[in-house]
């Protein structure tokens, strides 16, 4: 008689793919990648083994040892738990956690216990209390009663580490994640361990003095980076804290939303705090595919403009006497379409626009001009650019997406990067980390096409191809002649070019990308510094390109959005920016519709202010007075990033889409703004709301890349390298990313990191001129300290808008212009 069996027999013989490893966890079998570290593969299997220094983006450590489990190989146990974070994988291990093993649980208490001898007992002041992983897992794994009643060793507190960062040291469990987050992420190695034994702690080369401590283990510069809010948020207890947010709340009191980064082209996830209506601090949120876990620190802290004093509450209309004046939102309303009405029908208005808006909002820009004002002449573009830009970008840009064009993820797998006119760190930090961990973890060769060694170049083991600035198109032009090494490496698979938008400065210069692009199949990606730019791109904010791409001057590509629309539109091209200045500036235009512009930022801030001067009609959109506002006939007050919701499109052309995360202030977006304001036109742009904008562009027939014919005629090789004139040298400038920018206002501890405001030159153009300089043009002077770098001779590079060097206001020059040199005083 055959007698079934309780259980069913199972085969043990789990086919194991090429590259992986057969192991036990728990009990488990488990197939695993080789190299895959225990602690990974455990939370694979849904087991959370207790850590601290471990940290996924973080190369291991075993620093804390609260991840001890116990592991078995060939059948011989370890002698001793084995920390999970630094062991990897192999076949035929067996492997027992805490949750399973009464070895690695004890071993897991002992740490724990070991870790609070000196923790302090302050967790209802300290920041982190509430989302302490400390405090999470003394409960955990913890014991209840501890074994050492001496009394807890104490610190000064709190210590600065910079003037946004502070340090308890008391609170610190020398996990490191703050040293290796700055060695290994963002290349500022300032912040380090000191001492050895019971005195090791945390701290810079100043601290190091300061305390009276050996320093020898640091650089010998202070902690200044433009990531340092990072370690912050990794340190998994309170001894890291930020100077803004110290004692200001508690995880308990605040609400969180997601939300998007404002600040540039990167379109970061961010978590936003709030409390009462009142932002109060800002985290990185978890995108792989974008920003990973990391912030920039002005995307981190740079978030109380909104709450401004100064801040325009209410809309106000220019009386009789010239003075603005509050009204309400009906006057205003009346009164700016009554004037732009009458310019419309004079000799016309125009719209200008920063690029700072949503997508929604610049496509209500774009339909309103179209639409209410009956013209093309429209443009986003509130900086130096040029009509070759625009002709390039409808070109190669537009249309672009994740799946089409070059995403982050490309770059960190590049084989090859070449950055134009593009200084990552200041202009896009998030990329600048992607091109780092693309050079330190494979191996990624990063070529600069610039003036210096920046910290750019250092920090990607780069390498400086030199030009003088404004020969940028003919050193693009010379790759193939002068640099064969890197034009082979262009050429292969896996190569990309990352274009910044300072090469709209640099005539022929997006002409010869073309024809590099051309002729070495290298992917290229346009990486504008403010968030809204590509979003305005294709939204039509432009004025040769209506939504989508297409050409103004395209009958069937008009033809579409005139279906859509239901109205007829202008068929010609538009001017730009400083064509649109020039025509109010000699009183050519009547009106002008002004969207959050600063006359400062563009090419020439002189004939900005005369063109607003000499209009008949001014409107502005703004949240806080600008200089604007002093020209303005009604200004319209509009909502921050915080208080709508809406959708930036990143430099990738990814949809980066976020909600209202104050609600109720009362604070209209600017498509609402421009939909009422059409009603009093006459007008219908069916924009009331962010969500009726998307809608209403996401009528519009979809388009992609090459959807459209483009009219980008290629200028000849542009060959000659510009000579300065008279004893005069070329200004080659870029604004840093922590600036005197108007979103960065009201937070002095941002402000405080900073980097130094200096002239740069080379050795031999700085010889007999002392330890200043004085720049000047006939608009003006700036004069800085001197600080030598290796530039060509015959240049003098400034930071564009920082303290003491407003490069366009002061000078009314830009990169590659001619300005005299002298000794200064300073």
């Amino acid at each position: 008689m055959t007698i079934a069996p309780d259980k069913p027999e199972t085969s043990t013989d789990i086919p194991v793919p090429e590259g992986h490893v057969k192991l036990v966890i728990d009990g488990e079998t488990v197939i695993a990648p080789k190299g895959e570290l225990l602690i990974r593969t455990a939370e694979r299997l849904g087991t959370v083994i207790p850590r601290f220094c471990d940290h996924p983006l973080l190369d291991p450590a075993g620093a804390c040892r609260q991840c001890l489990v116990e592991v078995e190989m060939g059948g011989r146990p370890m002698p001793k738990p084995q920390a999970s974070c630094t062991m990897t994988v192999a076949d035929g291990m067996v492997v027992k956690t805490q949750l399973t093993s009464a070895v690695a649980d004890k071993a897991q208490q002992g740490v724990m216990e070991l870790l609070l001898i000196n923790h302090p007992l302050d967790c209802p002041i300290c920041d982190k209390g509430g989302e302490c992983p400390l405090q999470n897992q003394a409960l955990e794994h913890g014991r209840t009663e501890s074994r050492f009643v001496d009394t807890k060793r104490t610190f000064a507190k709190p210590l600065p580490i910079s003037s946004q960062v502070l340090l308890d040291r008391e609170r610190c469990v020398l996990c490191q994640r703050c040293t290796r987050f700055s060695r290994e992420i963002a290349g500022d190695p300032f912040i380090e361990l000191l001492e050895r034994g019971v005195h090791q702690q945390i701290g810079t080369a100043e601290t190091a003095d300061v305390l009276d401590l050996a320093s020898r283990t640091t650089s010998g510069d202070p902690f200044q980076s433009y990531f340092s809010g990072n370690v912050i948020q990794i340190c998994p207890v309170g001894a890291l804290t930020s100077a803004a947010y110290r004692f200001r709340s508690r995880p308990f009191d605040l609400v969180s939303a997601p939300s998007v980064c404002e600040h540039c082209s990167s379109g970061c996830a961010e978590r936003t705090d709030f409390r009462r209506g009142k932002v109060m601090r800002k985290l990185a949120g978890d995108d792989p595919e974008v920003n990973e876990e990391w912030l920039c620190d002005k995307g981190r802290f740079a978030f109380r403009y909104s709450s401004a004093e100064d801040r325009i509450r209410r809309p106000l209309i220019r009386n009789a006497d010239g003075v603005l004046e509050e009204a309400s939102w009906t006057d205003a309303l009346r009164a700016a379409a009554a004037g732009l009405a009458e310019a419309r029908d004079g000799k016309g208005a125009a719209v200008l626009t920063g690029g700072r808006l949503t997508v929604e909002d610049a496509y209500a820009y774009s339909k309103f001009a179209r639409i209410a004002l009956g013209t093309n002449d429209i443009d986003f573009r509130s900086r130096p650019h040029s009509a070759e830009e625009l002709s390039f970008l409808a070109a190669h840009v537009v249309g672009t997406t994740p799946e089409s064009g070059v995403t982050f993820g490309e770059i960190e797998r590049a084989r090859t990067v070449l950055c134009v006119a593009f200084e990552p760190e200041d202009e896009a930090p998030i990329v600048f980390l992607r091109l780092r961990k693309a050079a330190r973890k494979n191996r990624t060769r990063v070529v600069h096409l610039g003036q210096w060694t920046t910290s750019s170049v250092r920090k990607t083991f780069g390498e400086l191809l030199a030009c003088a600035p404004g020969s940028e198109a003919a050193a693009i032009d010379g790759i193939a002649q002068h640099a064969q090494d890197v034009d082979a490496a262009l050429a292969a698979e896996g190569s990309v070019i990352l274009v910044g938008e300072r090469a709209a400065e640099v005539p022929g210069l997006f002409s010869a990308l073309h024809r590099l692009v051309e002729r070495t199949g290298a992917r290229l990606a346009w990486i504008p510094r403010r968030a809204g730019e590509r979003g305005a791109l294709a939204a039509g904010a432009a004025p040769t390109l209506l939504p989508g791409g297409r050409s103004v001057t395209d009958a069937a590509a008009r033809a579409e959005i005139e279906k859509a629309w239901g109205v007829t539109l202008p068929a010609g091209e538009g001017r730009d920016t400083t064509a649109i200045l020039n025509a109010a500036s000699g009183q050519d235009i009547d009106g002008l519709l002004v969207g959050g512009v600063d006359p400062d930022d563009l090419p020439d801030p002189e004939l900005a202010r005369r063109a607003l001067e000499n209009a008949k009609f001014v409107v502005s959109l703004e949240l806080r007075p600008s200089g604007v506002t002093d020209y303005a006939d009604v200004v319209l007050p509009i909502a921050p990033a915080v208080e709508k919701a809406g959708t930036y499109l990143n430099w990738e052309g990814r949809r980066r889409e976020f909600a209202v995360t104050l609600e109720g202030t009362g604070a209209l977006p600017d498509c609402r703004v421009l939909d009422t304001l059409a009603v009093e036109m006459d007008a219908d742009l069916f924009t009331q709301t962010p969500a009726a904008a998307a809608a209403d562009l996401a009528k519009l027939p979809s388009v992609m890349k090459g959807s459209f014919k483009t009219n980008f005629v290629l200028k000849d090789p542009f060959m000659t390298r510009p000579e300065p004139e008279n004893g005069k040298v070329l200004l080659a400038t870029w604004r840093q990313l922590i600036d005197n920018g108007s979103l960065q206002d009201d937070e002095p501890h941002l402000k405080g990191t900073q980097r130094e405001v200096v002239a740069r030159l080379s050795a031999k153009t700085a010889e007999g001129l002392g330890g200043s300089v004085k720049v000047s043009t006939e608009r003006g002077s700036i004069t800085l300290p001197v600080e030598v770098a290796d530039l060509p001779d015959g240049v003098v590079w400034l930071p564009g808008n920082s303290d003491g060097s407003a490069v366009r206001a002061s000078l009314g020059a830009g990169h590659g212009s001619a300005v005299n040199l002298t000794g200064g005083e300073k």
